[in-house]
């Protein structure tokens, strides 16, 4: 049996940092005039203390459960730490989501007491109070009535109580699965689970420390974001800045300045296309110093891969690097020495690009079941394409009874301290998932290198085989065709038919410069109806598919749409993925006259 270092709970993890760095800042807030206000350590203890204790007097105690609907932000915290200290468990929830989710979670997790982010949403969910027995107050974060958790802490802080101590054993959350097929399932997350898995990927990066800044952009209702930034992040001492919205990521980058970032290779996609779209934009000078810094910087990497040097390239290097790159890295904040990157492997090309300019990207592997670290890339030991090595102190087994004659794959199976508790309610899912020797069944298809890196080669819930035996991939397909600047989204299909077809959002802001230049209306619905624009796209794919797979794979017949798969008309979930049965679904006539 694994024997959890101490601290084994969130509860003395935040008192031990709080009294190491009490005067360092852990938030900087927007102070709505393009300046960040700061938070410290000490000050936010105070506030978390104040907020226990407030709970306490509402009656909150072991195994009770504490909710939010919230976006990120320092009472987010406040209110976890909090829950943590009275040995209860905190329940987060999205800000974007659909009432009767948020209905269902409410219910199935029995929450006592809820935090909303806002007056309206308050409206929205005080309806449930009659139909939840259990829910017996709402609180809104900002506002200074009686409901307000101004209020709250004013309670607190006039009867102050004691931490409880939590086992490491006992549930510090329930973080709700995104439901891509079905209803959404509460996963059970100990604070052994949660200590382990931000200590351990914490120990491959050694130059995390108190001096680091990062920025938040990824919700804390997600594992990722919870064990590998703001867990993490308190345990060094390091300082948080906030995205406001995806669409002042830019600026805010600039504002905060982080050193370091938690993030998805789809911003990184996004930021690259944008890069070489200026770059080719710029023509001329511009561009022959951009692609000399680039072709540079690469072949620098390639001689330091054979363990070699070259004096001449590393002085051009140098130079193209200040003149070049440097301008990159201010638009990033001019402080970034590399992020971490999840949810999907980072394209070869791109992770290569950034490694380049001097922000190596690292991939890692998990699920919200696992806490969610499983492998992990980092500074001293990573390889590209792959999402890096076991942690310590678990193990992993590829299991090739579910694969099909000859494969190299098979089921990952993790064993170790970040195993979840189980589903909440759920013992049939439960059992399904976790085998009676421990190991949890992911439900994704990997394989090891030689040398120990996993990599990720499907989703066994997402293949399928077309109408020829052939098993399809599609989330790898349709990663590749989104790095594609005129693609904005994509979706392959293909399950028992006779070839695959593919739904593509072309990407309207880079193909109004196509219609441009060939003299043609830049409308979405013109374009989707020029069958010059319609066909020169399909062919694009179906040429940039070629160079790394096989022809089966390839789609024969596209559909193009207008809108974009988003969480609000229910084609994604939370953390972004495809709910394919939706969207297939919302497409069946189309998708039926493809096949006819």
């Amino acid at each position: 049996m694994w024997v959890y270092e101490k601290p084994d709970n969130l509860v003395q993890w935040w008192i031990e940092s709080e009294k190491k760095y009490k005067d360092n800042v852990l938030f900087w807030v927007h102070d709505g005039e393009g300046g960040l206000k700061p938070l410290n350590y000490g000050e936010i203890g105070v506030r978390i203390e104040n907020a226990r204790s407030g709970l306490a007097a509402l009656g909150v105690g072991k195994d009770d459960t504490v909710g939010i609907i919230s976006p990120n932000r320092p009472e987010w915290a406040i209110l976890s730490y909090a829950t943590y200290g009275r040995n209860a468990r905190f329940v987060p929830m999205y800000e974007k989501e659909l009432l009767q989710t948020w209905k269902y979670i409410i219910k199935d997790s029995a929450i006592k007491v809820l935090f909303v982010s806002s007056k309206d949403i308050y409206e929205q969910v005080k309806v449930f109070s009659p139909e939840i027995p259990t829910l017996e107050k709402i609180f809104i974060i900002d506002g200074n009535e009686e409901k307000s958790l101004q209020a709250l802490e004013k309670i607190g802080q006039e009867n102050p109580v004691e931490p409880l101590i939590p086992h490491y054993g006992d549930v510090a959350v329930l973080i709700y699965t995104s439901g891509t097929t079905a209803e959404p399932k509460g996963v059970l997350l100990t604070h052994g689970n949660l200590t382990y898995c931000s200590r351990g990927g914490y120990r491959l990066y050694p130059e995390l420390d108190e001096t680091q800044v990062g920025i938040s952009m990824l919700p804390w209702a997600h594992s990722y974001a919870l064990s590998g930034e703001l867990n993490n992040w308190i345990q060094f001492g390091g300082s948080l800045g906030f995205m406001r919205d995806v669409t002042t990521l830019a600026e805010d980058l600039k504002i905060v300045k982080p050193t370091y970032i938690i993030s998805v290779p789809r911003v990184f996609n996004k930021i690259y296309d944008g890069i070489q779209l200026k770059m080719s934009d710029a023509g001329g000078l511009k561009k022959k110093l951009f692609d000399a810094a680039c072709k540079t910087a690469r072949q620098k990497r390639e001689l330091a891969e054979k363990g070699q040097s070259n004096a001449g390239l590393d002085f051009k290097h140098k130079l193209l690097a200040k003149i070049v790159f440097s301008k990159i890295k201010d638009a990033m904040g001019g402080r970034v020495t590399g992020a971490l990157t999840a949810s999907a492997a980072m394209n070869k090309e791109i992770a290569e690009f950034f490694y380049d300019i001097g922000i190596p990207t690292y991939d890692c592997y998990g699920l919200t079941e696992t806490s969610p670290a499983v492998t992990m890339n980092s500074p001293d030991d990573w390889r590209i394409g792959s999402v890096g090595k076991v942690l310590e102190g678990q193990k992993v087994v590829i299991d090739r009874s579910v694969s099909e004659e000859g494969a190299d794959d098979g089921e990952i199976i993790v064993y170790g301290p970040n195993i979840m508790k189980g589903y909440h309610n759920k013992p049939e899912e439960t059992a399904a998932v976790i085998l009676a020797d421990g190991g949890f069944k992911t439900g994704d298809r990997g394989r090891f290198d030689e040398d120990g890196f996993l990599w990720i080669t499907g989703r066994i819930k997402e293949q399928y085989k077309l109408s020829n035996g052939k098993y399809v991939f599609p989330a790898t397909l349709e990663e590749e065709i989104k790095l594609m600047p005129m693609v904005a989204n994509a979706m392959i299909y293909g399950d028992g038919q006779p070839y695959n077809i593919c739904i593509v959002l072309p990407d309207f802001e880079v193909t109004a410069r196509w219609a441009a230049a060939e003299g043609a209306s830049a409308d979405p619905d013109a374009l989707l109806a020029n069958s010059a624009f319609t066909g020169m796209l399909e062919s694009k794919i179906k040429e940039h598919l070629r160079r790394n797979f096989g022809g089966y794979e390839i789609p024969e017949k596209f559909l193009f749409i207008k809108e974009d798969f988003t969480i609000e008309n229910r084609m994604l979930t939370q953390t972004m993925k495809l709910k394919r049965r939706v969207v297939l679904d919302n497409y069946k006539e189309e998708i039926d006259s493809l096949y006819a």
